[in-house]
């Protein structure tokens, strides 16, 4: 059956309608204007908070990380002790990666770099197993150090069932007080020097305790960063 010209035009006219309503519903009052910026893709004008939210400048970060800049004649340093027997250490100086995981030169106990405390020049690396290691490696590791040199410190899984009364006293004389209650899987992030006058104040030590620990069998990992002076280059 064919609709009559006056039954076309009224549905015409119902179908406009009911599209209209349609679209002020969807989007809310002007339905034609909302209907363009949808289309179009232009975005309604963000509030005052959250322009300034979007405006605000992320916080500036320095050398590894530190949140200000070290004083001039002062070195930039980050450690970050193993977490568990899983993840790595960390230590950085300068905004340049000493030891990790990435670099493949850490490992289980002891990790320590050895750096020049009157020109910041990297002398060493290396890593000292203190569960099945041989402590002796350790000792001639740290016994010839020379005056004024930097001691850069991160435990990893365990870093104490090795050590003897020898090389306790050998990181006493760096400026630990830590050292003399290391134990069996402790954290221990720590920055010495041979020949430091007085106690070192970059040192943290975090106790496995089954009551404490962040971890099954560890506690949390230890995050350590400041600046260290240099030393005046040394007379004769």
């Amino acid at each position: 059956m064919r609709l009559t010209a006056p039954l076309r035009a009224a549905a015409l006219l119902l179908l406009v309608g009911l599209t209209w309503l349609l679209a002020n519903t969807l989007f809310g009052g002007d339905g034609g204007s909302s209907v363009r910026h949808f289309f179009s893709g232009a975005s309604e004008k963000p509030t005052d908070a959250v322009s300034c939210i979007l405006a605000e400048p992320r916080p500036r970060r320095f050398k590894c990380g530190l949140s200000a800049p070290c004083p001039p004649k002062h070195l930039a340093f980050r450690l970050v002790s193993g977490a568990a027997n899983v993840i790595g250490p960390k230590i950085c100086l300068e905004d340049k990666m000493l030891m990790s995981s990435v670099k493949n030169n850490v490992g289980r106990g002891l990790n320590i770099a050895l750096v020049n405390g009157v020109t910041g020049e990297l002398l060493d690396t290396k890593t000292f197993d203190m569960w099945a290691g041989d402590i002796s490696d350790l000792l001639k590791f740290v016994r010839p150090l020379h005056e004024g040199t930097l001691v850069f410190v991160a435990s990893f899984d365990d870093a104490a069932t090795k050590l003897n009364d020898e090389s306790r006293r050998l990181f006493e004389d760096l400026g630990s007080t830590a050292v003399k209650e290391l134990a069996f899987r402790d954290s221990w992030v720590f920055v010495g020097a041979k020949g430091i006058e007085n106690k070192s104040p970059f040192e943290q030590r975090m106790k496995n305790s089954k009551s404490s620990n962040k971890y099954e069998g560890w506690p949390e990992s230890l995050e350590m960063d400041g600046c260290i002076p240099l030393r005046p280059p040394l007379e004769g």
